[in-house]
């Protein structure tokens, strides 16, 4: 099975609309074109910042369809109340050609038996067994998959290649730990911006799925090759990655609370992009001084990164010969 679309930099795109919540599709596969021209592998959709809970089922597969049609490698987010639900977008993943599926644990309902996450999480597998999965791991969604009950599952579908982690450090560790170094296949993928350098140099991550990327891909991007440079031994490289990814860490921490949508489209607008001026849900919004913050960080950001030596560190031997 190819797992080729994990095996890198995923942005979780997030949904522009206008004032009153529309998608705007046609803008949707256009930055999707752009971040995957910038370097990333492709674009997943629709998970937390595409704001799933917001859009309606069939928003949310026209939104793939398009994307799709447009040549853009999508991961598809199967969130849904209803475990019916979360098979058909797992089945309309499949019928349309999408590259993969990250897999969300049965929500609102249920959620704590792990029977019923058995059952939930097997039943969306089945719906699409050539499509390489992973299992998106987060306490948000009220319950985490632990080694027991993702080797059971294992064992019935060979298309579940890995593990999405969006806990901290510690779990990104118990991730690597207990179930990703099982064997060489399985994939370990970094769901949150602030774990990029832990989860590649200590944890051998394979990929990363990257909110504040939208934004910054140039930058994420050259995080995540630092990173797997470090991970190779590369002591400069280790270094650097230190450097960057300290000077990114308020823009990275914003993708670990309830706002990140409402911040990374407030940096995408301050980069020029208007069509994320707006929330799916017109009542969301960032206070005045939230906004103000997030502002001042992003120009601090700028400033750091048109000055810093390190963004045209390629490795050691390309160091040398230059």
């Amino acid at each position: 099975m190819d797992t080729s679309i994990f095996r890198g930099s995923l942005a979780a795109v997030m949904t522009p609309c206008d004032e009153a919540g529309t998608p705007d599709f046609d803008v949707l596969v256009r930055t999707s074109q752009r971040l995957v021209a910038a370097g990333m592998r492709g674009v997943v959709y629709c998970g937390s910042m595409g704001e799933w809970p917001l859009l309606t089922d069939a928003q949310r597969q026209e939104g793939v369809r398009l994307l799709v049609e447009a040549g853009v490698p999508v991961v598809v987010g199967t969130g849904a109340q209803s475990p019916a639900t979360a098979v058909a977008h797992a089945d309309h993943a499949r019928e349309v050609g999408a590259h993969g599926l990250m897999v969300i644990p049965r929500v609102l309902s249920r959620g704590t038996s792990t029977r019923a996450q058995r059952d939930h999480l097997a039943r969306v597998l089945d719906a699409a067994p050539d499509l390489p999965a992973v299992v998106y791991n987060s306490p948000y969604y009220g319950y985490e998959t632990g080694p027991e009950l993702f080797f059971d599952l294992r064992r019935d579908h060979a298309n579940l290649v890995g593990f999405k982690e969006f806990g901290g450090a510690a779990a990104l560790t118990r991730a690597a730990e207990h179930i990703t170094h099982a064997d060489d296949e399985l994939l370990l993928l970094v769901g949150v911006d602030t774990q990029v350098v832990h989860g590649f140099v200590r944890c051998g991550a394979a990929g990363a799925i990257t909110g504040v990327g939208n934004c910054l891909p140039t930058e994420v991007l050259h995080l995540v090759e630092l990173c797997r440079l470090a991970a190779a031994g590369d002591a400069e490289a280790t270094r650097l990655a230190g450097e960057l990814d300290d000077a990114l860490h308020v823009l990275a921490t914003f993708d670990e609370g309830p706002d990140l949508v409402l911040y990374y489209k407030l940096l995408a607008t301050l980069l020029g992009d208007a069509a994320y001026a707006h929330p799916v849900h017109p009542g969301d919004e960032l206070s005045a001084s939230q906004q103000r913050y997030a502002e001042a960080q992003l120009r601090r950001f700028q400033a750091w990164w048109r000055d810093w030596p390190g963004k045209g560190y390629r490795g050691a031997e390309s160091s040398t010969s230059a």
